[in-house]
C-alpha cells in the first residue's frame, strides 16, 4: 500500500478508535473531612478523585456535592479515579439521565467561567448554571 492511501485510511477511521484507555465513573459526590472530593458508586464504593488543577476547582466545589456526577479518566490506582484533562470537558453533572456542563455565570456583567470563584470583571462570586451539553455556549 503506498503512502497516500496509508493515511487515507487512517483518517476515515472513527475518532474514538483512538480514544485509548478513557473509562468513565458514575456516582454521588461527597467531600472528605478534608474537603477532598470522593465519588460514592451505586455499589457504595468511595472513589477518590483526582486531576489538574482546574478540574480540582470544580470537584471540590461545595454547590456540586450530593449531586451524581459522570467523570472521564482513567483509574490510578486502588480506590481512585484521575480526571482526564480539564479542557475536554471530562466532569458532567447527570441530571434526569442527561449530562450537564459545569459552568459559573455572572448575573452583574453576564460573563461565564468554567471554575467557580470570583468574577474577572466585578470580583462577585459567580453562580452555577449547569449547561445542556447539546447547547450553544
Amino acid at each position: 500500500m503506498n503512502r497516500r492511501r496509508w493515511f487515507q485510511a487512517v483518517w476515515a477511521l472513527p475518532a474514538g478508535l483512538f480514544a485509548v484507555g478513557v473509562e468513565r465513573v458514575r456516582g454521588i459526590l461527597e467531600h472528605d473531612a478534608e474537603g477532598e472530593p470522593v465519588l460514592r458508586t451505586r455499589q457504595g464504593e468511595r472513589i477518590r478523585l483526582e486531576g489538574d488543577d482546574d478540574t480540582m476547582k470544580v470537584l471540590r466545589d461545595k454547590r456540586l456535592a450530593a449531586r451524581e456526577l459522570e467523570v472521564r479518566g482513567a483509574g490510578s490506582g486502588r480506590g481512585r479515579f484521575r480526571a482526564g484533562p480539564f479542557y475536554e470537558e471530562n466532569v458532567l453533572v447527570i441530571e434526569a439521565g442527561k449530562g450537564y456542563l459545569v459552568t459559573y455565570w455572572c448575573d452583574v456583567c453576564s460573563i461565564r467561567s468554567y471554575t467557580p470563584g470570583l468574577c474577572v470583571c466585578c470580583y462577585q462570586e459567580t453562580q452555577l448554571d449547569l449547561r445542556p451539553l447539546d447547547s450553544p455556549p
